[in-house]
């Protein structure tokens, strides 16, 4: 039997959530079979940080790298599941205490904003203190993965949870959808697309659970 598989991207749909203020998903139809047209074709128009993507350095720092040149190893291999009871909020080290955060250069965190309606904006939300990034750093993490929107609070105008991780080498992974996965170990695959210049991109994020004993 081959392992399990897990889609962890949220759906793109209309009237889809977005971060206030950005640009609004949409899916608009160019060319229809049954309208005559040879293929269907559809136009879309969004945000390079719809629903699942990744943050590049440079969505926070103009020196920072564009999506063609971050390092894609970050974004396959082995990664945690871990999830955190603080409804929201940032998160400390105490947050895991009793974790092996040594287990997989990848966290992913799982958190109420999972299950969270998808297409209302909240504001409340989990994300990773200056000192939890620091404290990840020290441990080889070289991923931070999380069902929130940011790494910081939504009012933030300095964005020191961004800094951090940029500052102890960890990518950004956001807005996952953990809802049906299980703490635990899986190997992750969620490449941004080559976008020259690109701050960020959404992607199509998997986990394949790892057997015990690999």
């Amino acid at each position: 039997m081959s392992e399990r598989l897990y889609d962890i991207s949220r759906p793109l749909f209309a009237g889809m959530v977005v971060w206030p203020g950005d640009t609004d998903y949409e899916l608009r139809s160019t060319g229809r079979i049954a309208e005559g047209s040879t293929v269907n074709v559809t136009t879309l128009t969004l945000s390079a940080h719809t629903a699942t993507h990744v943050d590049a350095p440079y969505h926070f720092t103009d020196d920072g790298a564009t999506l063609e040149k971050v390092d894609l190893a970050a974004y396959w291999g082995p990664a945690q599941v871990i999830s955190v009871a603080k409804p929201a909020g940032p998160l400390t080290p105490d947050d895991f205490a009793g974790h092996d955060l040594g287990r997989a250069p990848r966290l992913l965190v799982k958190s109420s904003a999972s299950t969270a309606d998808r297409r209302t904006f909240q504001k409340e939300f989990v994300h990773p203190s200056p000192e939890l990034a620091d404290y990840l750093g020290q441990r080889g993490i070289v991923l931070y993965g999380a069902d929130a929107p940011s790494m910081d609070a939504p009012d933030s105008k300095t964005l020191d949870g961004h800094h951090a991780m940029q500052r102890n080498g960890i990518l950004i992974l956001e807005g996952l959808d953990l809802s049906e996965v299980p703490d635990g170990l899986y190997e992750l695959a969620a490449f941004p697309l080559k976008i020259v210049g690109g701050d960020g991109s959404p992607v199509r994020a998997m986990l394949r659970a790892i057997p015990a004993g690999q």
